[in-house]
């Protein structure tokens, strides 16, 4: 099954090393792996891409790859089995490491990367781009998009690459001479990761996440958030300038300190308190630098005004004071910082308002994929209608409807494992209405969760969609169940315009 040649110079690959002489795997025909095998076949490996899925999209990409003599095998138990004399496996970053195709390679002693390991390695020798890398379990998008503004309103070339949607080896390959990658990891991607060596690093907060891939695998649902943690904790092995933690959360300060460096690199803290030393931090509505300035043992320097963080929640003031700390590590001048957070136009499905009805606020966070997140858009609110439920990926909603208990007007819980919500609810805000929705059909389930919310929402009040729990149940993505709750919403009697 496995290799009897194994290539020593996979150890030290690079873009110069010989490719011609390496059968690879690539395992799944995502995003992520059509561009590994795409840059694979460019150098001349003998590429094998493995997927599960027949579905017309896979089909056209199989086409393309086919026409630059890569073998595709698509459909069901396609990718069971390791095939004879692999040298390497570049896996999709979803895969769990006891996938029978990665574990047959594991035991076989056939080297496995992620795309980003592979995106590293050929980047080197002669394109080289410094990396600021952005890992945690909630605000990674908003904070790479943030960081990326910040960067080019400095006036350098960047790109927002990894995690975030557009794979690392894509622009890697681009003919712009780039400045900088603003670069988001997941815990998955990390996984998958063995010589990354980071310019800045960033962990912006670590809760319960992602434990249905972690549980499995490691045999142990227990050890599931000690290997999120420890994956997590990957991004900042080897980094050359600035670690920066999250000072209100000690766990990625502790990431920080275990953490093997380059010798001479920092660590920077972001608090939204008064920094101290080495640290960003608010000052009289001030985001604050205290870590960058040669002065700073007693003074700070001024970077934007809290005003120029949209949203303005608690959550995205952290997420714009990473972004600051990694753009600072970096040389960006203060006012590009505060230019860059006034041009950003975020995505949307993150804490967006919907409309203003009868004096009702709706909010749509549907990103709010886990009780972290969720927990992050209920801190902004004071009297909240919650609309919640999905996929909670093996995660607990106590210690969220605890905290919130006191807030909500009532609660609407739908989706593949509502019961969880519903159940928290019940054990810690028993006097708080609560609503199932038990259809399974998503603009029809949304339609009902809404006019649910109407019926118990009063002047002043939020209904907030933060649902805690991924959409796949029952949609396709997370913007999906978002338009789907804008849409429900503007259907109700003076819904269509928002005041």
């Amino acid at each position: 099954m496995t290799t009897d040649r194994p290539l020593a110079w996979l150890r030290i690959a690079d873009r110069y090393s010989p490719w011609r002489e390496a059968a690879v795997v690539v395992a799944g025909l995502g995003t992520s792996g059509f561009a590994a095998a795409d840059a694979l076949l460019e150098l001349g490996a003998r590429v094998i891409v493995l997927d599960d899925l027949d579905s017309d999209e896979n089909r056209e990409k199989a086409t393309l790859l086919e026409h630059l003599d890569a073998t595709v095998r698509l459909g069901p138990g396609s990718s069971a089995t390791l095939p004879d004399d692999i040298d390497l496996v570049i896996t999709s970053p979803g895969w769990r490491p006891d996938y029978p195709l990665l574990a047959a390679a594991a035991a076989a002693g056939v080297p496995i990367w992620g795309d980003v390991e592979l995106a590293w390695r050929l980047m080197h020798p002669d394109r080289i781009v410094p990396w600021l890398g952005v890992t945690g379990t909630n605000g990674k998008t908003t904070t790479v998009q943030m960081l990326d503004s910040m960067l080019r309103a400095a006036g350098l070339k960047s790109a927002a690459v990894g995690n975030i949607g557009r794979p690392i080896i894509e622009a890697i390959n681009d003919e712009i001479p780039y400045d900088v990658f603003a670069v988001e990891l997941s815990s998955f991607e990390l996984h998958w990761t063995h010589s990354l060596e980071l310019h800045s690093a960033a962990v912006l907060n670590l809760h319960a996440d992602h434990l249905e891939w972690y549980g499995p695998w490691l045999g142990d649902p227990d050890a599931a958030m000690d290997g999120y943690r420890a994956d997590k904790a990957r991004i900042y092995h080897n980094v050359r300038h600035s670690c920066v933690y999250n000072v209100a959360e000690p766990v990625t300060e502790k990431m920080v300190a275990d953490a093997e460096v380059i010798e001479g690199a920092r660590a920077i803290g972001f608090t939204l308190g008064i920094p101290s030393i080495s640290m960003l931090g608010i000052v009289d509505d001030l985001l604050v630098d205290r870590a960058f300035v040669a002065q700073r043992h007693d003074s700070a320097l001024p970077l934007a005004n809290v005003a120029d963080v949209h949203p303005n929640a608690p959550h995205n003031i952290e997420n714009a004071l990473a972004a600051a700390t990694l753009a600072r590590s970096f040389g960006v001048p203060g006012p590009a910082v505060a230019a860059g957070l006034r041009n950003l136009k975020l995505g949307g499905h993150r804490i967006a308002t919907v409309a203003t009805i009868d004096g009702v606020t709706w909010v749509d966070d549907s990103k709010a994929t886990n009780p972290h997140a969720a927990n992050s858009s209920m801190r902004a609110f004071d009297s909240i209608v919650w609309i919640a439920g999905g996929q909670t990926k093996g995660t607990s909603f106590d210690d969220l409807v605890t905290a919130h208990a006191s807030k909500l007007r009532a609660a609407i819980v739908l989706g593949v494992d509502r019961q969880v919500v519903a159940d928290a609810l019940a054990r810690h805000a028993p006097g708080v209405p609560v609503v199932v929705i038990d259809r399974h059909d998503a603009k029809g389930a949304m339609t009902e969760a809404v006019q649910a919310a109407a019926a118990f929402a009063e002047r002043g009040d939020t209904v907030l969609l933060a649902p805690g729990g991924a959409s796949k149940d029952m949609w396709p993505g997370y913007a999906a169940r978002g338009d789907d709750f804008a849409a429900a919403v503007r259907g109700l009697p003076g819904g269509g315009v928002r005041q």
